[in-house]
């Protein structure tokens, strides 16, 4: 859970809305999935390291435009691989996330 205000998709301006769309769009499709059940909430939303960019739409762009190039499946790393990265990075850095 994020520990500042964040502004979920479907409560998003059209602006915020379409940096979602567009970033959303950049990802391989294997990250297109339902969100992993043990971070669904008992109202049925999702924690997402995304909506806690929603504040300034042009960072979410930016930062998050900048993984999808990263998570390519061109380039040599497996999605599994990119999740044990981020995995590590998280706990390193006491970060849920």
């Amino acid at each position: 859970m994020a520990w500042i205000r964040t502004i979920p998709p479907d409560q998003a301006d059209p602006g915020l809305r379409a940096a979602y769309v567009e970033t959303r769009a950049l990802y391989p499709a294997e990250y297109h999935g339902p969100a992993v059940p043990a971070l669904v909430g008992p109202d049925g939303t999702a924690e997402s390291i995304v909506s806690s960019h929603s504040l300034i739409p042009d960072a979410l762009r930016h930062a998050f435009g900048t993984l999808a190039v990263l998570l390519g499946p061109e380039l040599p790393l497996s999605r599994r691989q990119h999740e044990m990265i981020a995995a590590v990075v998280s706990a390193t850095n006491a970060c849920f996330y």
